[in-house]
């Protein structure tokens, strides 16, 4: 295993505008990020899979390969990298689209750097307190958190990075109320309220009970109207 690098991370900044892809990459590397930069949808599908990123800042309009395409590819690799879209695409429903397809956060143009840097430490940043034990259970659902695995009736279930750090959120405050407020200083990192992320959180969760358990006939994801969400077990 490779020693641990002195950098913060490295990023793989997939952008055609050439003016953007200029600054990002002198904002990401003045700030100690390790960064590669792809201009073409063709380059960052080849650059995804032989510079192993932490982190793609990903355009959805890309000559040769659109960034939705190249997102569903990223997201069939059993350790997909985190995914921030920046695009000029930023409707609700655009950002429903790109959120449902797999991304991780989304930021819309044009953005301030200090924000962008600020979610992209946030994706970055490990879970706080990773539990002592390497195995949680609840009900039928395994997490092995040293290989941030889990199964749920002997299933494999492929979580993206946002989904695992919500998900083992919820399960640290299991049969606890979790409002929209706690999620979005705890698990997305957001400094205040005045950044809305609302509906990115309602997204995420709707993403996470399709694969927690809709496949299954016990449920342990909750909405609590007005409050927020609870994962409970069933009773005995």
């Amino acid at each position: 295993m490779h020693a641990m690098s002195s950098t913060p991370g490295r990023i793989l900044v997939i952008e055609d505008d050439r003016r953007m892809a200029e600054a990002l990459v002198s904002a990401l590397s003045s700030n100690g990020y390790e960064t590669n930069l792809a201009r073409t949808g063709e380059e960052g599908f080849f650059l995804v899979h032989s510079t192993h990123p932490d982190l793609v800042v990903l355009d959805l309009s890309l000559p040769q390969r659109s960034g939705l395409e190249i997102l569903a590819q990223m997201r069939a690799q059993p350790t997909p990298p985190r995914v921030l879209i920046l695009t000029s695409h930023n409707s609700v429903d655009d950002r429903v689209t790109g959120l449902n397809a797999g991304a991780d956060d989304y930021l819309g143009k044009p953005f301030s750097f200090p924000e962008l840097l600020a979610r992209i430490s946030s994706l970055l940043r490990r879970f706080p307190t990773p539990p002592p034990s390497s195995s949680l259970v609840v009900a039928d659902v395994r997490i092995d958190t040293k290989t941030r695995v889990i199964r749920r009736s002997g299933v494999a279930i492929e979580l993206t990075p946002r989904e695992y750090d919500l998900f083992l959120y919820l399960l640290e405050h299991r049969d606890q109320a979790v409002s929209r407020e706690m999620l979005a200083k705890d698990v997305w990192h957001e400094p205040s309220r005045f950044t809305p992320i609302d509906n990115v959180i309602d997204v995420q969760m709707t993403r996470l009970r399709r694969k927690i358990d809709d496949p299954f006939p016990v449920k342990l994801l909750h909405t609590i109207r007005g409050v927020g969400f609870i994962l409970r077990e069933p009773e005995q």
